[in-house]
């Protein structure tokens, strides 16, 4: 007990020491930046590639609660990297290049839970490298730039540590356009056209990750090469930059239109609902999105001041490209809080094309240039003050440590006193703390902690002596336990016509729950998972829940990984 102790404590003084050294030398480097006149190009331009690794790397240090609905992102990534084709051997509504890069991360690190906080780390790197890309080709000023990065890295990259396809959809959104932009205003004699053919490339790889997303992406990028098309006098990029997506798009499509391509990626038409509606849309936008609205107003704001007439500002292509991207993403925004609205913070990316506009418009007007050191510095302050929120939930451990709370003290007859950490009584019995949650032990579970009764009842399905025999076993898992596909182990089914994501009336529907109490009915299970969240609509199907109930015997429930108002039960049927 005492050598893990002291192993701990070594590894903790380890950790501490390199961040003392980073912290030290960074504070080194402010220090002789500040005695100069202006900030040097290069300097900030390595501190943007730091700023970006740092925070992307963060993840790497850490352990992780069990993360709700992280199961979809685990069983996909697994599937494609056992093999398995999407549309082909599994049913999705997502276009199946969303778990591409996860499941290359399995290939390399194994199909553990931690190794998709591995890949979200190449993500975010991918996705900071495309902003400043975007920042760079539209010629932004070092300071603002790195203003502008460090806000991208705080408020968007930093709080997504898992892969989530709201989010990705988005990264290869923003590598389309980096892209694009390459060609637009860089050099058409190095590569020419073929940053055109890669900017489509990237387009196609954000809609067949999600619907909403990746046709914003076109049409953001078809709008920006259209200007450009309009002032050069020049149509031909434009027409290869459509006929190269329409080719990419059509080489992915064709082969998998024989296994219901059609059906399962058809937003908005039966079975799937549309979940565009130009009245939530306006709702949303009128009824709440201050920061959208108030971006927009300042935005015009500059704009009347710094131009008397609109033709002088078309005419300027760096503001003009600059602003047309802006305002494009202020539109997405407004629209994918709509039609992607879990999580809630899916749009923020928004934040940062704004305040690089905004911050650029000021600088044609104030004195005071933005690559000054203080004012970089006083930048940096400003958005780490703006953005706590995204860090401070991850180091406050570290400030209550140093500063402990303190005790109130109890008055004469055991006063109750009442203040804003106890107005409300908790009820434990109801959602157990998550300073009680643990590691369960196993290799796919590695780094990931969950509630006490989730540990136990998966050890109580691997002691199961049905579980326990040498011979495979045909499992149904309609739970967030996906990884248990590893530690059992059993076969994923390949079948087009069942669903990866058993969410009915968004990943699956009442022709594939058919199937499913068909087989139930029949008894094709020998052991089955069913997880029941009665606060989500269907999350699992109910139906498929009654049959089990009617037509298995129930052995086992236990507490599902979840927290709060969705919290549920995972109930394990066998045979009778």
């Amino acid at each position: 007990m005492g050598l893990v102790i002291a192993t701990k404590y070594k590894q903790k003084n380890k950790i501490y020491n390199v961040v003392y050294k980073v912290i030290s030398n960074f504070y080194v480097y402010i220090r002789l930046n500040l005695k100069a006149t202006d900030m040097n190009p290069r300097s900030l331009a390595k501190a943007e590639l730091l700023t970006i690794i740092l925070l992307a790397c963060v993840p790497l240090f850490v352990t992780f609660p069990y993360r709700v609905n992280i199961f979809l992102s685990w069983e996909g990534a697994y599937r494609i990297s056992q093999g398995q084709i999407p549309f082909k051997d599994f049913g999705t509504p997502l276009g199946g290049v969303y778990w591409f890069v996860p499941a290359i991360f399995f290939k390399l690190f194994g199909p553990k839970l931690i190794t998709l906080v591995k890949a979200q780390v190449f993500i975010n790197v991918i996705a900071a490298l495309s902003f400043r890309s975007i920042l760079s080709s539209l010629e932004v000023k070092p300071g603002i730039r790195y203003t502008s990065i460090l806000l991208f890295c705080v408020s968007y990259s930093f709080i997504n540590f898992w892969p989530w396809y709201n989010h990705t959809v988005i990264v290869y959104e923003l590598a389309a356009i980096a892209m694009l932009l390459k060609y637009i205003c860089g050099s058409k004699a190095r590569f020419g056209l073929l940053w055109l053919i890669a900017s489509a490339f990237f387009v196609c790889l954000s809609l067949l990750t999600k619907q909403d997303g990746g046709a914003m992406a076109f049409l953001i990028c078809a709008c920006l090469l259209a200007y450009h098309s309009l002032m050069e006098k020049k149509w031909i990029p434009f027409l290869v930059f459509i006929a190269s997506f329409i080719g990419l798009l059509l080489l992915y499509i064709l082969p998998l239109l024989p296994y219901g391509f059609g059906y399962w990626f058809n937003h908005g038409q039966a079975p799937h609902s549309s979940r565009v509606s130009a009245f939530d849309i306006a709702d949303e936008f009128f009824g709440s999105s201050p920061w959208i609205k108030f971006y927009l107003f300042i935005i015009f704001l500059l704009l009347a001041i710094s131009y008397k007439k609109w033709k002088s500002l078309f005419a300027n292509r760096r503001v003009m490209m600059l602003l047309l991207l802006t305002l494009a993403m202020l539109g997405e925004a407004a629209v994918f809080q709509v039609t992607s609205y879990t999580p809630p913070d899916n749009n923020i990316f928004f934040h940062s094309f704004a305040i690089t506009f905004i911050f650029s418009m000021l600088s044609f007007l104030l004195p005071t240039e933005f690559d000054k050191p203080g004012i970089v510095f006083l930048s940096a302050a400003g958005v780490l003050l703006w953005w706590s929120a995204s860090y401070w939930k991850y180091t406050q451990r570290i400030v209550a440590f140093m500063v402990p709370d303190k005790k109130e003290k109890k008055l004469a007859g055991e006063e109750n006193i009442v203040n804003r950490k106890t107005y409300m009584l908790n009820d434990d019995t109801l959602d157990a703390p998550m300073n009680k949650w643990v590691e369960c032990g196993l290799k796919s579970f590695d780094r990931i902690y969950m509630p006490q009764g989730t540990a136990d009842g998966i050890h109580r399905i691997l002691n199961m002596d049905i579980v326990k025999q040498k011979k495979p076993i045909k499992v149904l898992n309609m739970s967030e336990l996906t990884p248990l596909a590893v530690e059992i182990p059993y076969a994923l089914e390949k079948n087009p016509q069942l669903p990866l994501w058993y969410h009915l009336g968004v990943g699956m529907f009442n022709q594939q729950a058919a199937i499913f109490e068909k087989r139930i009915l029949q008894h094709e299970y020998d052991l089955v998972l069913f997880e029941y969240v009665p606060r989500l609509n269907n999350f699992y199907p109910f139906r498929t829940r009654d049959s089990l109930r009617v037509y298995y015997r129930l052995v086992d429930a236990f507490t599902a990984p979840r927290r709060g108002e969705t919290n549920g039960t995972i109930e394990v049927y066998i045979k009778p």
